[in-house]
């Protein structure tokens, strides 16, 4: 019989297999893996429902369910249109801010251009854009969303615009002289130096566009032009015509589906970026540990979105800038040694020659339009206009007596700053034309209460362009400054007077331009409003352009514009640019 096999000793033992606990690394990455399935999906359906909705066939009167179920697929409709609206108002306003600022001929013709534009109210955009829109796509309904979204966008980007420039103006002498010294080129200038510098003045001012977006989303996704009614899905034509049946349910439910999404952006993009701009700041001596941000934390560990910029989108960046560089080195090198004639700038006289033909054939039919209007009609809107006016001032004055002090304590103070800034945020990102219709309710049945309810609405739709350019004022003002003061022990007025409103003040010239402009702006919703059925209004210029836009009265909706335009552009040569001339020589950061 043969032996047994040897036993198990002469073998090397085996350690015990490694039993997993439970709530251990694989079940948390398995949740990590089906969350990211889930948002994947969303976004591929929402990717789906937006492009069956844009490139389907145009509708010409959508019906605006009040089903509290539609409301997560029309907040998406709304989202998307901001977004889109506020990528073309960063790259129009980055683009003209800087052509304005580099440019002193560009600048004499550009500002004031700026200041017209800022100054029209965004129905008055209505016919162009839209009869534009819908003759490029007559059959889709990409017409239709295309010319909702440029209406955002002139509700979006002015204020982006005066920000740049006003900080491209600003920028220290020193920090220009260092660009030139060490030979930028001009792609080298904007991202090292006209960029950074503007950071905290941009990411402020995008936040009060993105609210700006919201306030006039009512306006932009239900309007009447003529006869026509355009309707589109979306969270302001819910709350429109919610407001408009009375149906108070319907309401609440958009009004809270829009806080919620509005809370969503503030916790996810606003305070991570303000976070991130704070590094921004001009400083020589080392500032005080900011804000901390745990969500900001947890982005710069796990974002996608943060990895593809480091590993694909950073490295373009720095290629092209040190392709750049070297390209302007090249050529500056090649001028020298073979100069040559510059060449004849026929083409720029003749597009000049055609511009002015066109602008000259527009006034002759503007004219020709406005003749056709009575005496007796020009004398009721310079009437509309003055009560306008004084409404406008009023908020201005309102609006900056609280927002300048609680702006420069948000700046100055971190941990009032962590109190009060989401709270601000929020409280700006809510469109005052959301809570309108619940202010109507209280205030529609007492003795002038739609003269205040259009106060309030203004106010709410202003004061927040002022705020917002104070904090960032504030914030920008170097740490060295403050310690100064202390060193020295200024009084609380010597502090005003020397360090806290001239380091504020272009920003605060700013803030009042664009936040004048939303005035005026705003008023075409403050004075005309469709409610329970009905229109509620109190005389003034904006109620006069609403009413015109209803009846489709062209003659009427350009003559108002037009005098509307006029005024604002007066504001703004007597005072405002006074300011900002001021702003940029007495008041300029120097060292």
């Amino acid at each position: 019989m043969p032996s047994p096999a040897p036993l198990a000793q002469h073998q090397t033992p085996q350690p015990p297999t490694a039993v997993r606990p439970a709530g251990s690394r694989w079940s948390y990455a398995f949740l990590i893996d089906i969350g990211v399935f889930i948002s994947v999906f969303a976004v591929i359906y929402g990717v789906y429902s937006i492009g069956h909705s844009w490139l389907g066939p145009v509708k010409a009167e959508s019906e605006i369910s009040q089903d509290p179920r539609s409301l997560p697929l029309y907040a998406l409709y709304s989202l998307v249109r901001i977004l889109v609206a506020y990528a073309l108002s960063l790259v129009f306003a980055l683009a003209y801010g800087y052509t304005a600022a580099k440019s002193r001929r560009a600048e004499i013709i550009l500002i004031p251009l700026l200041d017209i534009l800022q100054s029209i109210p965004v129905l008055s955009f209505l016919p162009g854009v839209m009869l534009a829109m819908v003759a490029l796509f007559p059959s889709r309904q990409l017409g239709v969303e295309l010319g909702s979204i440029v209406l955002i966008f002139t509700g979006q980007v002015w204020n982006i615009a005066f920000s740049f420039y006003s900080s491209l103006k600003t920028i220290p002498r020193d920090l220009r002289e260092a660009a030139i010294i060490y030979r930028f080129s001009r792609w080298q200038r904007f991202m090292e130096l006209d960029l950074p510098f503007s950071t905290i003045g941009l990411v402020w001012n995008s936040m009060m566009s993105v609210a700006g977006g919201w306030f006039f989303l009512m306006a932009c996704e239900m309007f009447v032009l003529g006869d026509k009614d355009f309707r589109l899905p979306g969270l302001g034509s819910y709350l429109q015509t919610a407001a408009g049946r009375g149906n108070t349910s319907a309401m609440l439910w958009g009004l809270a589906a829009m806080v919620s999404v509005i809370v969503l952006m503030d916790q996810l993009i606003w305070r991570p970026v303000i976070s991130w701009a704070d590094k921004f700041k001009f400083e020589q001596v080392e500032s005080a540990r900011g804000m901390q941000n745990s969500i900001l934390s947890f982005i710069r560990k796990e974002s996608f979105v943060i990895r593809f910029y480091r590993r694909i989108l950073h490295p373009i960046v720095e290629w092209a800038t040190m392709e750049f560089a070297s390209g302007a080195k090249r050529a500056a090198q090649s001028i020298r040694a073979n100069p040559v004639t510059k060449p004849r700038p026929w083409f720029g006289w003749l597009l000049a020659g055609l511009s002015g033909l066109a602008v000259m054939y527009g006034v002759y039919r503007a004219v020709a339009e406005l003749a056709r209007l009575p005496l007796a009609e020009y004398e009721m809107l310079l009437r509309s206009a003055g009560l306008t006016f004084l409404r406008v001032n009023l908020a201005l004055i309102i609006g900056a007596l609280w927002t300048v002090p609680v702006g420069v304590a948000i700046g100055f103070s971190p941990r009032f700053a962590r109190l009060m800034q989401p709270l601000v945020q929020l409280a700006a990102s809510i469109p005052a034309t959301a809570l309108f219709p619940v202010i109507l309710l209280f205030l529609i049945h007492l003795r002038g209460g739609v003269e205040i309810a259009a106060m309030a609405l203004m106010l709410l739709g202003t004061q927040w362009y002022i705020l917002f350019n104070v904090i960032a004022g504030a914030m920008a003002i170097p740490t060295d400054l403050k310690e100064v003061t202390s060193v020295f022990k200024f009084s609380s007025l010597d502090r005003w007077r020397y360090l806290i409103l001239p380091g504020i003040f272009p920003y605060l010239v700013t803030g009042m331009v664009t936040a004048s402009g939303g005035a005026w702006n705003a008023s075409i919703i403050a004075e005309y409003f469709h409610f329970q059925g009905r229109i509620v209004q109190a005389p003034g210029l904006g109620s006069t352009i609403s009413s015109a836009s209803d009846a489709g009265r062209f003659d009427v909706l350009l003559a108002s514009t037009l005098i509307m335009a006029v005024i604002v552009v007066m504001i703004n040569r007597l005072v405002w640019r006074r300011m900002y001339r001021l702003a940029s020589t007495r008041f300029k950061l120097e060292t």
